[in-house]
């Protein structure tokens, strides 16, 4: 199966995802992308058979932009992008996150993506210059098919992905998740 082909053509078909794809396109962010939850819960809704789509709870909405890496203007992003949808934008720069988590610093927001805890969450989807979804995923995407939830190995830290795991509440909402922290 061609996994990739097939995140795509679930993304393509959820008027949902398109528009807030399409949305995120017009503020012309370099190297952006929608992640975690907006990729990652489809594909799990999807092999586990789920008849509608689980409420995203938040879009996020990535970019690397080393330029201006002030919190003020991730809070402005999310006001604009509030004032012309009803969509929950969560907007951060992934050129300063790794002060936050204590990393070097990142190069671009796949690098960025290559540190955050669970290898399911670091896919994202954005749209190229023709409008076709393209999607970022620094661990590939087959890992959304193995119903697991996988401690990324390059950022060891079980009791953070522990907590993670137990609060997100990810094993009630699809039963057939595995952990894999080892």
């Amino acid at each position: 199966m061609d996994y990739e082909a097939q995140i795509k053509k679930w993304i393509e078909q959820d008027a949902e995802r398109m528009e807030a794809l399409s949305i995120a396109a017009d503020l012309c962010l370099p190297d952006w992308c929608l992640a975690a939850g907006f990729v990652r819960n489809l594909a799990w809704d999807k092999v586990h058979g789920f008849s509608a789509a689980t409420v995203l709870n938040d879009i996020d909405l990535i970019y690397f932009d080393p330029k201006d890496i002030t919190e003020a203007r991730d809070r402005r992003m999310e006001a604009k992008l509030r004032s012309t949808s009803a969509f929950p934008w969560s907007v951060k720069n992934q050129a300063r996150m790794h002060e936050r988590n204590f990393d070097d610093p990142y190069t671009s927001t796949t690098n960025a993506m290559s540190y955050w805890v669970e290898v399911e969450t670091a896919v994202g989807a954005t749209l190229d210059a023709s409008s076709e979804v393209v999607l970022v995923a620094p661990f590939g995407v087959e890992p959304l098919f193995n119903f697991t939830i996988t401690l990324n190995p390059k950022r060891p830290k079980p009791t953070d992905f522990r907590k993670r795991v137990a609060g997100k509440g990810w094993q009630e909402i699809w039963p057939e998740l595995t952990v894999v922290d080892a």
